[in-house]
């Protein structure tokens, strides 16, 4: 049996605190979200370790610290509207939504979306709305968003969600053309200018998807 909360604050003190993050919101998040919920029972044990795990069809759930440093780059505020490349098991949508944020997530797997689906219902996360299709091609029907937050890679950056991003708006996004080379991208709209800032090596999953690959 997990213990529901010594965990989560050894996670949050150890691994995310002592790596600099320092966002009030992200912190309290990750201390209050039952991460164990969102991996296979059998690996529930390893919930809150340094790493990621893996939750079936070729996918993982990220390490902690990078969905606490991807939240905090974002600058998310309570209300904002954000869009979600990769549902996955849905972690780091509940975190989002957690924040306070309005959450539209896309997964592009079956299993994976509908386990999401049923997983967020159970927990009465009402502001997360899920959408299974191909995530390079964003949301459409519910653009402009304040944020997007992009949890797989690829060797580019999908126009649709340049597109989709507000005016002003943030967009995070792993780009590279291998898992092993990897940035992490901050890309940020104003006064309709697109900026791309470098912020560091990340490794994730691939991004795939009818869009340009």
């Amino acid at each position: 049996m997990v213990d529901p909360v010594r965990p989560r604050e050894r996670m949050v003190r150890e691994q995310i605190e002592a790596r600099g993050v320092t966002d009030k919101a992200v912190l309290s998040a990750m201390r209050t979200l039952p991460r164990h919920l969102f991996v296979e029972e059998a690996l529930a044990y390893k919930a809150y370790t340094d790493g990621p795990l893996p939750i079936g069809e070729g996918q993982t759930i990220s390490q902690p610290y990078i969905v606490a440093l991807m939240s905090e780059l974002l600058e998310v505020k309570p209300e904002m509207k954000v869009l979600e490349i990769g549902t996955g098991s849905g972690y780091q949508a509940a975190v989002l939504a957690q924040m306070g944020a309005d959450v539209y997530t896309v997964e592009r797997i079956k299993k994976l979306f509908f386990a999401a689906r049923k997983r967020f219902m159970g927990m009465r996360m009402f502001s997360v709305k899920l959408k299974l299709d191909d995530g390079t091609l964003g949301w459409t029907d519910e653009a402009p968003y304040d944020r997007i937050i992009v949890t797989a890679g690829g060797p580019e950056v999908p126009e649709p969600l340049v597109a989709q991003l507000a005016d002003p708006g943030r967009m995070l996004i792993p780009v590279g053309a291998s898992k092993r080379n990897q940035s992490l991208i901050l890309i940020e709209k104003r006064d309709g200018k697109v900026t791309r800032t470098d912020k560091g090596s990340v490794a994730f999953v691939d991004l795939v998807g009818n869009h340009g690959w």
